[in-house]
């Protein structure tokens, strides 16, 4: 059995907000996984959702770049010692043009990034020019490219650099990207990417077995509640559907307006424009969570 710590009760505890005892009883039942422990926690009812566990991350900015035909995007995660030089403009913009290199070079890995050209010669020699400038140490840490045919991009950047969203939208009509109710509708999703953190656009797209882990969980809540197992099964498939509303994109509720799902305004849109808009999928880069 493994030896369940006060740190490892005290970062459940963090994560899933459930009292302490029923924390430690958690973390002795899963033999001191904590992934295992949440689990346990929210098959008792004790835990609706594991949050993050509070680690530290370094300070910087996310800098986003998207093409002016909104075909590309990139984002990249830039790091260095201070917020005040995270949230520096120079340093932020500085972010965006290496978004740009993304977006302009598609480089394969970080390594290629490095190598790509700028204005020093390569960005690994704009990088090191930049830490002289600044005075503290820098990073690129990660970054991410998406494209799209026949369709566009929108972005969106939250929390002054913390949160970066590119979401990819596909429609029929090239006259549909520069229309006043596309650009709208595109930001508001992308605010709602980074306001709510769905797993993925699309229900088709949600992994099966993240689906086999919900649907574990909730089939042992609907087992303990000692009803029949008929029952238990509805209960389950239930809580299955409300978990796809809460967590997949076009199933969310619209953060503006509650009387809407971001699919209804997605048709409520394409009947506007006369267009079917849909809304395919996202990348979302939160600064410091490399996992």
């Amino acid at each position: 059995m493994a030896n369940v710590t006060a740190a490892m009760v005290k970062q459940l505890r963090e994560m899933t907000d459930s009292p302490m005892m029923e924390c430690k009883k958690a973390l002795v039942e899963a033999d001191g996984d904590i992934e295992k422990a949440v689990d346990v926690l929210r098959a008792r009812g004790l835990a609706a959702a594991a949050k993050k566990a509070g680690r530290e991350t370094n300070e910087g900015t996310i800098g986003v770049f998207i093409s002016d035909d909104c075909k590309t995007g990139a984002l990249v995660e830039v790091n260095c010692e201070t917020d005040f030089v995270g949230t520096n403009p120079k340093f932020v913009g500085f972010a965006k043009e290496l978004a740009d290199v993304v977006v302009r070079e598609d480089p394969a890995d970080l390594d290629a990034f490095m190598a790509a050209p700028m204005a020093q010669g390569d960005v690994k020699a704009e990088l090191t020019e930049r830490i002289h400038v600044f005075g503290e140490n820098m990073k690129i840490a990660r970054f991410v490219r998406r494209s799209v045919e026949n369709g566009a991009l929108n972005s969106y950047i939250h929390l002054g650099g913390k949160i970066g969203v590119i979401v990819e939208f596909a429609f029929e009509k090239p006259e549909t990207a520069q229309a006043e109710a596309f650009t709208t509708f595109a930001h508001d999703i992308a605010m709602q990417v980074a306001a709510t953190n769905p797993i993925c656009a699309r229900r088709e797209d949600v992994p099966q077995e993240t689906i086999d882990h919900e649907m574990a969980i909730y089939k042992q809540q609907a087992a303990d509640s000692g009803k029949p197992e008929a029952i238990q099964e509805k209960i389950a498939t239930g809580r299955l559907e409300k978990f796809f509303k809460g967590f997949v994109l076009v199933e969310q509720e619209f953060i503006k307006d509650s009387s809407l799902t971001v699919s209804s305004y997605a048709e409520q849109v394409s009947k506007e424009l006369g267009d079917k808009i849909t809304v395919v999928g996202f990348d979302r880069m939160v600064l410091g969570d490399n996992d």
